[in-house]
């Protein structure tokens, strides 16, 4: 926290009201709506076309295996670790440091990530054994070579978090955030031409070199802007200018932090792998659905605060009162959409996977299987999104260790639960196996919860009480409680029908009701919703 100073328009901090960011935040979670859509309708048609099969297996085991650049050294590490000290230059409107210091970035990552995709190129078999154990024979082979196609497409990746950064700092969201629309475009496209005409294996690989494609499509349509906003770049890899010092000093916490959480993820796929057959793609087809409310509404409402908060100035009183009242505001619009989220998941969630996923090779019982997963992953849903913002709010502060900590334990509670609720509990119990995959997602959401605690009360600790009220959580589920109310109420009359017009009457039914009773409830978060699509009427004048 520094000391209150005037800023460049002669106003004092104490005289400007905290900047909302709440148009940010909408811009980014449509443009985010838009690509999440795009992926669903991608993972819909690797429904139809690969279903549950063994390439449908190694295609999503070799995506998450390649994905290990991406999220390593990708959009949450390097906006963690570059908008802190990228966004005050900016603001200051010191354009000389600012290009020499995105510069300094952009030369330091595009070495390191070319680094990582040669290394993980030649190294994809003696990587399989503790990503995918569970794979043998053709399973095996076969996700080594879509590993090896998706490599470089995951550097690609990476070099566009950092246009991403830059974007983002001057408060442009539409851009990045809509730009993987297009990598999604040219999946789909791949799908829906090669789906109908070639083998499961075969069209794994055509749909690697989509994405591959599609991850420099989606670079290339940042660049021009970025270049033109970044200024005076200059590409030179040293860490010995102070700022750009003090972004590796970020990078690392926040690398080893994300890695760590990122172990919880490969650990999930692990053991998923020892499961029957066709749980990986089963669990990927899930897990699209439940990235949905986490990034419209834990990621946008995070990615919009981190410039703003980082900017924040004053004394330190000042400083804590400003990130009190963006955390408390955000966290209330998190809680308003992932509610209903989680409640959807319990209650729905085989008629979100027959609406989304139940055509040609996609079965009834695999819509049952999603269902576990989608209820499992219902259980940490609000804690891990709402630990989003607290995290970003760390990483304003400069604090990049305290997150990396927290993560570690929940790492060490995911891996533990992880085994014992996904491979020995259904034993136990004496059930079908595939079962063991909603476990998985259980375990993750209490060790989430535990994790969301610790990061809640340390922060409480340092700036003062954080948190969204009890009752405010409680008035939340009463009205998701009686949205589902009304949603199995359709969902009787509609047994037996068309399972896609029936599921868009339950879910459309249910998303109206949740809206009626919130508003009825006085929940100021509907009314702002409304707002936001232009729904609630104009004042006169």
């Amino acid at each position: 926290m520094t000391a209150a100073a005037p800023d460049m328009s002669g106003q004092s901090p104490e005289s400007k009201p905290v900047r909302g960011t709440g148009g940010a935040a909408a811009i980014i979670a449509g443009s985010i709506l838009a690509s999440r859509m795009f992926g669903i309708v991608r993972q819909s048609l690797m429904a139809t076309y690969l279903g549950t099969t063994m390439a449908a297996d190694a295609f999503t085991a070799a995506f998450k295996i390649s994905n290990i650049l991406q999220n390593l050294f990708g959009e949450g590490v390097l906006s963690a670790s570059f908008i802190p000290v990228y966004a005050p230059l900016v603001a200051h409107g010191d354009e000389e440091e600012a290009g020499r210091v995105a510069g300094a970035v952009a030369s330091l990552l595009v070495l390191a990530v070319s680094v990582f995709v040669l290394v993980g190129v030649l190294a994809t078999p003696a990587i399989i054994p503790f990503i995918a154990m569970g794979f043998k024979g053709e399973t095996r082979e076969l996700t080594i070579r879509l590993t090896r196609i998706l490599f470089p497409g995951a550097g690609i990746f990476v070099i566009s978090s950092w246009c991403l950064g830059i974007l983002n700092s001057h408060r442009r969201f539409f851009i990045p955030y809509m730009a993987p629309v297009l990598w999604n475009v040219l999946m789909i496209a791949a799908l829906l031409a090669g789906g109908p005409r070639v083998g499961e294996t075969e069209l794994s690989v055509v749909l690697a070199w989509a994405s591959v494609a599609g991850a420099g499509l989606q670079f290339l349509v940042q660049l021009p802007t970025t270049l033109k906003l970044a200024g005076r770049l200059r590409f030179t890899p040293s860490v010995r200018e102070p700022n750009v010092a003090r972004v590796t000093k970020n990078f690392g916490p926040v690398f080893v932090s994300r890695g760590v959480v990122q172990i919880s993820s490969y650990i999930d796929n692990f053991i998923a792998t020892f499961l029957p057959t066709g749980i990986v793609a089963t669990f990927g087809y899930a897990s699209a659905v439940v990235l949905l409310p986490v990034s419209l509404f834990g990621m946008s409402i995070s990615a919009a605060e981190l410039p703003d908060m980082s900017r924040t100035l004053g004394s330190d009183s000042e400083v804590a009162a400003a990130l009190r009242q963006r955390l408390s505001r955000g966290l209330r619009h998190i809680a308003y959409f992932v509610v209903p989220s989680a409640a959807a998941f319990l209650a729905f969630g085989d008629v979100i996977a027959a609406v989304l996923f139940q055509y040609r090779k996609f079965t009834p019982q695999d819509s049952l299987y999603a269902w576990g997963i989608l209820a499992g992953a219902a259980v940490g849903l609000l804690a891990s999104t709402m630990g989003r913002l607290y995290s970003s709010t760390y990483y304003a502060l400069r604090d990049t260790r305290t997150p990396l900590r927290f993560s570690i334990i929940r790492v060490a509670l995911t891996t533990v639960l992880g085994f014992a609720f996904a491979l020995l509990l259904p034993r136990l119990l004496g059930i079908d196996p595939h079962w063991g995959a909603a476990g998985l997602t259980a375990s993750a959401g209490i060790a989430g919860w535990v994790e969301f605690s610790l990061l809640r009360s340390r922060l409480n600790a340092r700036i003062g009480t954080t948190g969204v009220p009890a009752r405010f959580v409680a008035l939340l589920w009463l009205c998701a409680a009686i949205a589902v109310a009304a949603g199995w109420g359709v969902r009787t009359l509609t047994v037996g029908r068309n399972h896609l017009l029936g599921g868009l009457l339950v879910l459309a039914t249910y998303g109206l009701v949740y809206l009626a009773a919130s508003i009825t409830a006085g929940v100021p978060e509907a009314r702002s919703a409304l707002a936001r699509v232009g729904l609630r009427r104009r004042r006169p004048g």
